[in-house]
């Protein structure tokens, strides 16, 4: 991790839990060592930091939109984590080989198959990289799920702090057919994995997923150990 990682991190941890109420405590169940990757919801800026300082000094990268380098403060701090850009316009195999090496390199890539913030908290439709990701990567997949953030633009105005939560679900692995993922299981594993994501959420966010959100499915399994 560069210096100005080690100093900003911390930096950054301290400067939000004084704006916020965090309940982080179950941020400790992720594992401290080996390729690792973590699905969360995506409800706006705050998550992706808290994240990434709340596991420090985990190595850590996340896949964020190219346009976050447009703003100085985030794309500040993506420089300094070296989070991977991502063109959502098309299929970004840059930031997948990218994604890729930092799984091979044994640290945890961030994931949000919303692809997009919420704003509100619901769950919206995933996207199926992450299916990718995990099918050829072989990494184990950890589901995070927070709320509460949706609140902040509003209490910051009043001010008050913004209580906002973390659950850990449990450690999942990619079952991988042996024809390899058609488009339409490549869909189903993508729901299952989000579903798992509705699961840690209380009812009112589970979004497009508030039917059904029972994980894992027939493409994914629980792992006992890792």
């Amino acid at each position: 991790m560069k210096l100005s990682a080690r100093v900003v991190t911390p930096l950054v941890h301290f400067i939000l839990a004084r704006i916020c109420r965090l309940d982080e405590a179950e941020l400790a169940k992720v594992p401290r060592k080996g390729p690792l990757i973590i699905v969360a919801n995506h409800i706006n800026f705050l998550e992706v930091p808290l994240l990434y300082a709340s596991l420090h000094p985990r190595g850590i990268v996340g896949l964020v939109k190219a346009e976050t380098w447009d703003n100085a403060f985030l794309g500040f701090l993506g420089k300094v984590w070296e989070a991977i850009p991502l063109d959502r316009s098309s299929t970004d195999t840059k930031a997948m080989k990218l994604a890729l090496a930092a799984l091979a390199a044994g640290k945890i890539l961030i994931v949000a198959p919303e692809g997009t913030r919420s704003g509100n908290g619901r769950l919206q439709r995933g996207h199926g990289g992450v299916v990718q990701l995990a099918a050829r990567s072989g990494a184990p997949i950890l589901p995070i799920a927070h709320f509460g953030g949706e609140r902040f633009w509003a209490n910051i105005k009043k001010p008050r702090r913004t209580r906002l939560t973390f659950r850990v679900g449990e450690l999942l692995h990619l079952n991988l057919p042996e024809s390899g993922f058609s488009k339409s299981s490549r869909a189903e594993a993508t729901d299952e994995i989000m579903r798992s994501i509705a699961q840690l959420l209380p009812a009112k966010y589970h979004g497009v997923y508030a039917i059904g959100v029972e994980a894992p499915g027939r493409h994914l399994s629980g792992l006992s150990s890792f």
